[in-house]
């Protein structure tokens, strides 16, 4: 699938966005944080994510601490994460947050990040 603008947001919408981003290359993953969030991630450069809706958000690092896990002190709901790849800021999208998207619909490809 090409890539597409989807809106998305947090439960209560206090953070909100929009995002180009193409949902067929989605990733699921077994590490920590992600298992128990039950995450479907899809990862863009930074111009492809605009906040519309830039509620308070709490930031969560673990592990290497590189990655700000970024989710609503309201609803506890995680739309995204920003980190960097090679030395370009990246957004990681929690497909679940996406407006009119099944992300467990999606055939994403397995991250084994629990032994990373």
């Amino acid at each position: 699938m090409p890539d597409k603008t989807y809106t998305g947001s947090c439960q209560c919408g206090a953070i909100a966005f929009e995002v180009t981003a193409d949902v067929d290359r989605t990733i699921t993953c077994n590490c920590s944080r992600c298992r128990r969030l039950g995450a479907v991630l899809t990862f863009v450069p930074a111009a492809a994510f605009r906040l519309t809706a830039d509620g308070p958000t709490t930031e969560y690092r673990f592990n290497k601490h590189v990655i700000s896990h970024r989710f609503c002190p309201t609803c506890g709901i995680q739309p995204y994460a920003t980190g960097e790849q090679d030395g370009q800021t990246i957004v990681a999208v929690n497909v679940n947050c996406l407006d009119g998207v099944d992300a467990r619909a999606l055939d994403s490809q397995v991250v084994d990040g629990a032994s990373a």
